[in-house]
């Protein structure tokens, strides 16, 4: 795992489940329901405006998703016509380390090292034994008979495990759907711009150091991850079918076990991290893709943005907070 991803909040997640890069297990059990595959047309379009501007000027909004059915292709026409009147199109927020002039190269073996449980402790030492017990078969399936994860922090074993378990049950977990918009942003030879979130990280090799001993409260990354995956893998197959086809409304009705968030809590409440001026770090993201989308919708007559699915229909979230704004959302 480079330092870049270490540093990125969703990869401090660690990785989420996005660090493991072997292929998946060929033994896995084959998928018990069939997934949406072939081309699919994705949701369709929110639409936001405010009324200051007299309606002129609007944003689109694509909602993302993962994990997705690797054999699943998608082409929105929908999308494909907005993009071609649009002006710019917005990307997922990016986060970059100042680390020096080498960047993360100087860095690489100082993290050798890093995953491991700092005074030797094997992961039955850290959680309790009912969760243990439930980790072995899981393992068993989808990780098979390697031990080395059994040294591993339990946030960092919990990631491992997540991402064979997908993998294992057809999805791809990494993003697929901003990749093929900006394909198609090229295309058309619009905008692209990415919001990017600058972190200056003083004496990186410090930082690494101090967190390879700093104790983690990792146990409920761990316990939630455990939950999600004897309980959410049919579902998540129910939820990447409502995304391929459109079906908001389910996608609403089934929100997933957030072991995303509290993984992520574990390194950003990490005091190491603390130090370091970390907590600010997702107000930071929020607060980075706000105000990309605010300034071009000001100045385009249309801006497209790509923006997941969950940031769409929380409460709290991003377009939540345009609500909050004053600006007028409407649904697909």
């Amino acid at each position: 795992m480079s330092f870049r991803s270490w540093l990125a909040v969703a990869a401090l997640a660690i990785g989420p489940f996005a660090s493991a890069t072997e292929p998946p297990d060929e033994r896995a059990a084959p998928i018990e329901e069939v997934l949406v595959t072939g081309q699919q047309p994705g949701p369709g379009l929110w639409k936001v405006t405010h009324p200051s501007a007299g309606h002129d000027h609007v944003l689109w909004i694509l909602g993302s998703y993962g994990p997705l059915p690797k054999k699943m292709q998608w082409r929105s026409t929908e999308l494909e016509s907005v993009l071609a009147e649009s002006q710019e199109v917005i990307g997922p927020v990016t986060m970059s380390a100042k680390v020096g002039p080498l960047g993360g190269l100087t860095l690489l073996p100082s993290l050798v090292g890093l995953r491991k449980n700092p005074d030797g402790e094997r992961l039955q030492d850290l959680v309790p034994a009912d969760l243990y017990a439930r980790w072995l078969p899981l393992k068993e399936r989808y990780i098979g008979r390697d031990d080395d994860v059994e040294e591993w922090r339990p946030i960092f074993a919990a990631g491992a495990l997540y991402e064979k378990a997908v993998r294992a049950q057809g999805f791809d977990s990494f993003g697929v759907i901003w990749p093929a918009v900006e394909k198609l942003a090229r295309k058309a030879k619009v905008k692209i711009t990415e919001p990017e979130v600058a972190v200056k990280v003083e004496k990186p090799r410090d930082a690494i150091k101090d967190f390879k001993q700093a104790p983690l409260d990792d146990v409920e990354c761990f316990a939630k991850t455990i939950a999600r995956l004897e309980s959410d893998l049919d579902l998540m197959r129910v939820r990447a079918n409502a995304w391929a086809t459109g079906d908001v409304a389910k996608l609403r009705e089934l929100a997933p076990v957030d072991n995303a968030s509290a993984c992520i809590a574990v390194v950003l409440n990490a005091q190491v991290m603390q130090d370091r001026g970390a907590a600010d770090w997702p107000a930071r993201r929020a607060a980075a893709w706000l105000s990309a989308v605010e300034q071009a919708l000001a100045r385009n007559a249309s801006t497209v943005a790509v923006l997941s699915i969950d940031q769409i229909l929380k409460p709290d979230g991003y377009v939540a907070q345009l609500r909050a704004k004053g600006y007028v959302v409407e649904d697909p």
